[in-house]
């Protein structure tokens, strides 16, 4: 498990409503999809000893780090969402199907100039009008016949009005099951209110048809023709399946994200659903921390409101009232502010913009932001709030689970918090520098002073942010010489961010160009007091007085403490901030290693295979993709070098004597 997963706390968390479970490994890959009548009780099985349930079973079991889940408003959306989770990520242990033909759908071709109501599998864009997915096809079929009867909806693929009266009519115009439009017996704006009725059934205006339905069934029981009612009956429920409203797909096809948010104190949580192709795909939410004036506001109208309810609502109805409204106006403007900030942040580095963002409120500066986003895009975006419908339905819902992960991950929050925000401050006490939000920390990494590279790697509020991070390959300074060679990093560095905030005011900028446009507000070295001199001396000679400390290891080469200001301090082992010193330590070292690893790699394969004659770029890289590494080149014999894509007899040749001098000569080898 993951160690920051409390599996047991998080299983109490589960809700008893229907809704979708999301297994992951310790990678975040997705094992595993699953819908769920109660997430409560499915989910729980999972981690209960049973004898049994298969080999393939408990292995993913074994491998679940943590879990997440969707609440919907119903079984059937559970069910929709989990095919629609289940294409889009492909987990390891779902059983995947072959194509797209899942679920039935009710297709109105409104397109036509005699509609028709058809059974297909596949939504188009092809101005038909798309009811479902549903669960049943014999549920949606035996509908579609309902409909057909009861509205004298045509069923034939005839091309009207091109074919009126090429045709006799079918046998449904016989049986009276059709207004034979193929004949001309009635105007297309007669036919088409019809279709109109049909349309109304499958929007929500079913009561009168399930009430002809349970009068005939009545009927039918009063004569005692039980198998008759038995079939009214049934037909009845087919129909009450098929109208029930699901959201979790639409039948336009576009692309929208539905935002909503939960509010609760100082902290905020906006939950983003993401629907592709008119299907829900995935989800995302993201913990924002009010500011001051908007925390004010929420709990000012929080005493407000415990102060109406003690008040005798029989005499001040109506102050009550205007208070309250007051207040919903005031939290509307809160959750617009939020948003605001949201969407500009989120947006501003998303890969994708779709062509609709439905919110749950309107936004602050909501026309400004709207030609932001069409602009990043290259074509229209819109930022809608629905009122009503399938949409409103769906925002409702987002905000129904960002309210439950608000409530359910508060302690999880302030464990992460302790882990990077807390671990933070802890290490400013320490230091004695007051607040530190983003740290940079710096290391060196050659082999005999060759191929020398410095990292700069960067923590903003306790978290990794691996967009900042920086390299730097040594340009002059030759030798093992690690003073030498940080301060060229931190020159070079610090010249950039200087260069840039001047940009910056020329510009009238108030963001940022780029990493170095925001100065640390610590600089954390690898090493103790001749790396932290050498890191306060280039901070001086740039006019800076950023706090310096050094990262200083023990013996067995185990983080030990802080160097700052000519001492060492000692730093409790067990505490949050120790935990963080030594994650930014090991990142920068890692980050500077691997760069070092990857320059001498290409390094060797430029000074080795780019030195024989006749191998050039394409055969050096066909060589490598075939045989993996240069000592399998080398290893290998020339019948098997002259297999290798690109490749001949004599290349083969040249490539084994550049390793082998003298062998092909002596005979020793053919």
């Amino acid at each position: 498990m993951n160690p920051d997963f409390d599996l047991q706390e998080e299983l109490k968390k589960l809700p008893d409503r229907p809704g979708v479970y999301i297994m992951h490994d310790r990678s975040d890959a997705i094992l595993y999809v699953g819908k769920a009548v109660n997430l409560k009780r499915r989910v729980h099985q999972y981690f209960v000893k049973k004898l049994g349930r298969g080999p393939k079973i408990e292995h993913m079991v074994s491998r679940i780090a943590y879990f997440e889940y969707i609440v919907t408003d119903s079984e059937l959306e559970a069910l929709v969402l989990e095919n629609n989770l289940i294409k889009e990520h492909r987990p390891k242990y779902n059983t995947l199907l072959k194509d797209d033909k899942t679920y039935p759908y009710i297709k109105v071709t409104l397109q036509e100039e005699y509609p028709r109501v058809l059974f297909t599998r596949k939504m188009k864009k092809d101005g038909a009008r798309y009811y479902g997915p549903f669960k049943s096809a014999f549920a949606v079929k035996e509908t579609i016949e309902l409909l057909r009867k009861l509205y004298k909806v045509r069923d034939c693929s005839r091309n009207l009005p091109r074919d009126i009266g090429a045709e006799r009519p079918c046998l449904n115009y016989q049986i009276g099951q059709c207004k034979a439009p193929c004949q001309g017996l009635v105007s297309a704006q007669e036919y088409r209110d019809s279709v109109s009725k049909a349309v109304d059934f499958l929007n929500g205006n079913y009561r009168e048809v399930v009430k002809l339905l349970e009068e005939k069934m009545a009927a039918a029981s009063e004569a005692m023709d039980y198998e008759s009612a038995a079939q009214f009956r049934d037909l009845k429920q087919n129909v009450l399946s098929v109208v029930q409203k699901q959201k979790m797909e639409n039948e336009d096809g576009e692309d929208r994200d539905i935002l909503a948010l939960a509010l609760d104190g100082t902290d905020a949580v906006v939950q983003v659903f993401y629907v592709r192709d008119g299907k829900l795909i995935g989800r995302d939410h993201s913990f924002m921390t009010l500011g001051e004036e908007d925390a004010a506001i929420l709990q000012e109208d929080g005493e407000d409101k415990d102060q109406d309810q003690d008040q005798d609502q029989d005499h001040n109805n109506d102050q009550v009232e205007q208070s309250a409204r007051k207040a919903e106006d005031r939290i509307l403007e809160v959750k617009g502010r939020i948003l605001s900030v949201f969407v500009r942040q989120f947006y501003a580095a998303a890969p994708f913009l779709p062509k609709e963002l439905m919110l749950e409120c309107r936004i602050e500066d909501q026309k400004l932001i709207e030609e932001w986003l069409s602009g990043r895009r290259g074509s229209r975006v819109y930022l809608k709030v629905p009122q009503r419908g399938t949409r409103s339905r769906l925002v409702q819902m987002a905000h129904e689970n960002a309210e439950i992960v608000l409530k359910q991950d508060r302690e999880r929050i302030r464990l992460e918090e302790g882990r990077t925000i807390g671990a933070m401050q802890e290490i400013a006490s320490i230091l004695g520098i007051g607040h530190v939000s983003r740290v940079e920390a710096y290391d060196i990494s050659n082999t005999s002073g060759l191929e020398s590279v410095g990292s700069m790697i960067v923590f903003e509020k306790g978290k990794p942010k691996p967009t900042d991070y920086r390299k730097f390959r040594i340009r002059t300074v030759e030798g093992p010489n690690d003073y030498a060679s940080m301060r060229e990093v931190l020159q070079r560095r610090l010249r950039h961010g200087i260069d840039e905030a001047k940009d910056l005011q020329e510009r009238h900028m108030d963001e940022a160009l780029g990493s170095f446009s925001t100065l640390p507000d610590l600089i954390m070295m690898d090493g103790g007091k001749g790396q932290v001199n050498i890191a306060q001396e280039v901070c001086e000679e740039f006019g800076l007085t950023i706090p310096v400390c050094g990262m200083v290891k023990d013996d067995y080469h185990r983080t030990r403490g802080l160097y700052f200001h000519d001492e060492e301090l000692p730093i409790d082992r067990r505490s949050e901030g120790f935990k963080l010193i030594t994650r930014i330590q090991d990142e920068a070292h890692r980050f500077a290693i691997e760069y070092h690893r990857s320059l001498r790699s290409k390094a060797q394969t430029h000074s080795l295979l780019d030195e024989i004659e006749g191998i050039g770029p394409a055969r050096r890289k066909a060589l490598l993709r075939a045989f993996g590494s240069l000592e399998a080149i080398r290893d290998a014999e020339p019948g098997q070098l002259a297999h290798a894509p690109s490749m001949n007899a004599a290349s083969a040749r040249k490539v084994y004597e550049y390793f082998h001098p003298g062998i092909l000569d002596k005979g020793t080898n053919t």
